[in-house]
């Protein structure tokens, strides 16, 4: 699709079109719908009109009913930010921007988005400043001063600008074509930016290849600035007086940002923040709302962790938890220690609610044996058998048709170490804790 047609869609007519392929569409009868529209519309008006609705369908898992409304491309929506994180990252920056210097008597004020791509995190800005309607938020603190969007290229940056109007935030943000490297910054009390992890064909993972590349983000972590990266990121990578924050939704890690300046965080004990496990809640109402959240820091985790038996209670922490490095900090709260050293599951003697792991009730310790696990199964009723599996070669599926379950009541099964012998696990879920209430604070 390219930036001429993409406006058209924008028309009173494309409009229409794009809202009957919307209706209408289903993977399995594309063709014959796409056979049909063009019979009064442009093919490539067609074209464009099916993707959006193929991108909007796929789009509800990072912004729920809100994806019917917005325009994506592929990759855009591949890198987007999730609704949940980037309201939560929006409601961070704007509460350090509220309770630090009023906006009257600091040089600079606003945020600046470089590489806003379709402008998901744009969105969150603009609705932090303001609620819906124009009404101030309530739930929230507010964004003082200019938001700016940036993107090189032009028909993502005219998407950004759609997806604004569609909210209703087009008054509340603007964007502009530009080199992210090249825009004048000092004027901005924070910069956010979220480089390209994707080339045309294939996703990055080596920092060094990210566009703007590694250079670049960290000069801007040399000032105050907010660095969304893919999750996988190494913490040597992560400069010395910046805060690595990994952050998680519903069990899935979904990336990393890295803050620095006046935005990194400290401790209760007043020390600067080094790594930081987000937990967010899922949540369904709009992008204004501020999730319920967890968080953990280095100054939670006591260090070295005890390793012990498999005591009656077995914890997963969450997978931010373990990207963060934090696995320490659950074994803390629930007086735990680990299975095995090295490898993330704690095991404690008592039932913690806790939202940063997950607990599950030891039924059985058994040698990794497939016989004696079958024999198991079969004494526990079970027949929809989950495996779970960590520090240990196996293949799930493959094990799941050796056992061949056949009972009525589902089970787990964790197949791990113990000192240097495979155990499994006949485990019952015991689910998470409840998310704490929480201010509006970040």
């Amino acid at each position: 699709m390219d930036l001429q047609t993409f406006r058209e869609l924008l028309t009173p007519a494309g409009a229409a079109l794009l809202a009957e392929a919307c209706q209408a569409y289903d993977d399995a009868s594309a063709v014959t719908l796409a056979t049909r529209l063009r019979r009064h519309h442009p093919a490539d008006l067609v074209a464009a009109a099916l993707t959006q609705a193929a991108l909007r369908r796929r789009a509800t898992a990072k912004w729920g009913d809100d994806a019917a409304r917005m325009y994506f491309t592929r990759d855009g929506l591949e890198q987007a930010t999730t609704r949940e994180v980037a309201t939560y990252r929006a409601h961070r920056i704007a509460a350090h921007l509220t309770t630090s210097a009023p906006a009257t008597d600091r040089a600079a004020t606003g945020v600046l988005d470089l590489c806003c791509g379709i402008g998901g995190d744009l969105i969150a800005f603009a609705a932090a400043r303001e609620g819906a309607g124009g009404e101030r938020t309530t739930h929230a603190f507010a964004l003082e001063g200019p938001i700016v969007g940036v993107d090189r290229d032009p028909l993502t940056l005219e998407i950004a600008r759609a997806n604004l109007a569609a909210f209703g935030l087009s008054a509340r943000a603007t964007v502009e074509v530009a080199d992210a490297t090249r825009v004048e910054r000092t004027s901005y009390a924070v910069t956010f930016a979220d480089p390209a992890r994707r080339t045309t064909n294939r996703r990055v993972f080596d920092p060094a290849d990210y566009s703007p590349p590694w250079s670049f983000v960290e000069e801007l972590l040399a000032g105050t600035a907010c660095v969304k990266t893919a999750p996988i990121i190494g913490h040597e990578l992560v400069p010395d007086a910046v805060e690595a924050e990994w952050i998680s939704v519903a069990g899935e890690v979904k990336e990393a940002a890295l803050w620095s300046g006046e935005l990194r965080s400290t401790s209760a004990s007043g020390e600067p923040v080094r790594r930081r496990a987000t937990i967010l809640e899922s949540e369904k109402s709009g992008p204004w709302t501020t999730p319920r959240r967890v968080s953990v820091t280095d100054a939670d985790d006591p260090g070295e962790v005890p390793v012990c038996g498999v005591a009656p209670y077995l914890y997963e922490p969450d997978p931010a938890v373990i990207r963060a490095g934090l696995v320490g900090a659950v074994a803390a709260e629930v007086s735990g220690g680990l299975v095995s050293p090295g490898i993330a599951y704690v095991t404690a003697e008592r039932l913690v609610g806790t939202p940063l792991a997950t607990a599950y009730q030891v039924l059985d310790v058994l040698a990794y044996d497939v016989k004696a696990l079958r024999r198991a199964l079969r004494d526990h009723d079970i027949g929809q058998l989950t495996i779970k599996k960590r520090g240990v070669e196996l293949d799930p599926p493959v094990l799941r048709k050796r056992l061949a379950p056949r009972g009525s009541r589902p089970g787990t099964v964790i197949v791990t170490k113990q000192g240097q012998r495979a155990v499994a696990l006949l485990v019952e879920p015991c689910g998470r804790g409840r998310f704490p209430e929480t201010d509006d604070d970040a």
